[in-house]
């Protein structure tokens, strides 16, 4: 019986922090402290469909952790939504902010519908009155609880909530902070789509620079020319793929629910998806050879192996099979607690998702920051920074009597816009996040796995804040 079948969701979290809480000092009642949901709001509303009939709508918004304020994490839509799977994600939320230094505590919200299922006109009415719930109970605000995008939900929906919520609260100056992963034009920042798998290029490409961690795998320094598999050609595998092959890194495999195609040489991303726009499937794509199962894709030889699609996919079962050096998890729980203890065994090395998939969160930070200090990023500096560089450029050139190719010249008398500001900040966070976790890892070498020192680290983090906050002496 694997651990899926004895544990729900939310208990397999709790047991990933306990494993981790004997490698802590932390008081025990401090530690429960941590571990507890703080605060759970389950609502239930009418709307009225299309055709006339009434239907009644199930919904959740956990707050897990008020260390911080405030509390941040998506709202998904999706019929599996339950009580026990929003705590669960409360909790990691918590856990991946402290992290990558996110002065957020975690939260999550989800209302318990297939989308599919509903008009345009049907997903406003339940976003808005979710909404106007949330407003009532005080569960929503630039300061107390800021939603955001996941499963189901995009720009769309968050246009929505911050409308509803500036129409409740007229005269709130910072209003626009209520809710993050907004269209640009309704305060949203740019960077925001590729966040997350830019995120997880940077967090694995710090990894594949750390000169111990590549000897213990065998593998040289540096992402040009390893191997990858992707797992998924949404928005957050798209990305990975993208920024993997810019930078030198060979895609030899791609995975959609379809199937899985397969090529030596590499493949292009761009390509297959426009390819699957066509013809309605990865499958059939030209050089490359069609998988006979999806799954097939995650035992490929490779260097690296990107699960970012689904949860649980790689197993008790499947992971003896799994012949890749380096996971990096995309998705959220693409591996189970029994695959890990398999990659433990054999050396490999899994890059857990509660840290390397938080661009998105890290970049919803950077949107609340703009959102509370009213001016897009770059604005005060681009042109002091162009006129600047542009200056040292021209005495560069009097000096040396030679003059700068246009390209390069161009790249630095660039002055940063928005996104290029957003990229850099979330470099940075990987970046630190990546060395943090690490360093633990390696003081410590009775820590199990990368996972087991990711936690330790977010629980002394969460822990120092209630220290500092006085609440525990």
């Amino acid at each position: 019986m694997s651990t899926n079948q004895h544990y729900s969701f939310f208990q397999s979290v709790e047991r990933s922090f306990d494993k981790a809480a004997k490698f802590t000092n932390i008081n025990h009642g401090l530690l429960e402290q941590i571990k507890a949901c703080n605060s759970v709001l389950q609502m239930r509303f009418p709307i009225k469909r299309d055709d006339g009939t009434i239907e009644v709508i199930e919904a959740y918004r956990v707050q897990h952790s008020h260390h911080k304020a405030p509390c941040k994490g998506g709202i998904r839509f999706s019929d599996e939504v339950n009580q026990d799977e929003v705590m669960a994600l409360a909790s990691l939320m918590t856990y991946k902010c402290a992290i990558v230094n996110v002065p957020f505590g975690g939260g999550k919200g989800g209302i318990k519908i297939n989308p599919r299922n509903y008009s345009e006109y049907e997903l406003e009415k339940i976003t808005r009155r979710y909404t106007a719930e949330l407003v009532k109970k005080n569960f929503i605000g630039p300061g107390i609880d800021v939603p955001a995008p996941d499963y189901g939900t995009g720009s769309r929906e968050m246009a929505w909530i911050v409308d509803t919520y500036q129409s409740l609260k007229p005269g709130e100056i910072d209003a626009a902070g209520c809710v993050t992963g907004k269209p640009v034009s309704q305060g949203g920042v740019r960077g925001r789509t590729e966040a997350t798998g830019l995120g997880v290029f940077f967090g694995l490409r710090e990894v594949c620079n750390m000169p111990r961690q590549m000897a213990k795998l065998g593998l040289p320094l540096g992402v040009k020319d390893k191997t990858l598999v992707v797992q998924g050609l949404g928005n957050v595998g798209y990305h990975c793929a993208k920024f993997f092959r810019e930078n030198g890194a060979k895609v030899i495999a791609l995975a959609e629910y379809e199937g899985a195609i397969y090529n030596a040489d590499g493949l292009n991303e761009e390509e297959v998806f426009q390819h699957r726009k066509a013809t309605g499937s990865i499958l059939n794509f030209p050089g490359a050879t069609n998988l006979a199962k999806n799954t097939d894709a995650l035992e490929l030889e490779c260097d690296i192996l990107i699960p970012a699609a689904l949860e649980n996919v790689i197993n008790g079962e499947n992971a003896p099979r799994v012949k890749a050096k380096i996971i990096g998890e995309a998705a959220n729980g693409p591996c189970t607690p029994e695959a890990d203890e398999d990659f433990q065994k054999r050396g490999i090395l899994c890059v857990p998702d509660m840290y390397l998939n938080a661009g998105g969160v890290t970049v919803s930070y950077f949107e609340w920051l703009k959102n509370l200090s009213h001016v897009r990023y770059g604005r005060m500096e681009k042109r002091f920074t162009e006129n600047l560089n542009t200056h040292i450029l021209s005495q560069i050139e009097t000096l040396t009597g030679k003059t700068v190719e246009a390209g390069e010249r161009a790249f630095i008398m660039h002055g940063p816009e928005e996104v290029d500001l957003v990229h850099s900040g979330l470099e940075e966070s990987m970046i630190t996040a990546t060395r943090e976790i690490m360093a633990i890892w390696e003081a410590n070498p009775a820590i199990p796995d990368m996972r087991t020192a990711a936690y330790v680290n977010a629980i002394n983090k969460v822990a120092t804040s209630y220290g500092e906050l006085g609440i525990f002496p």
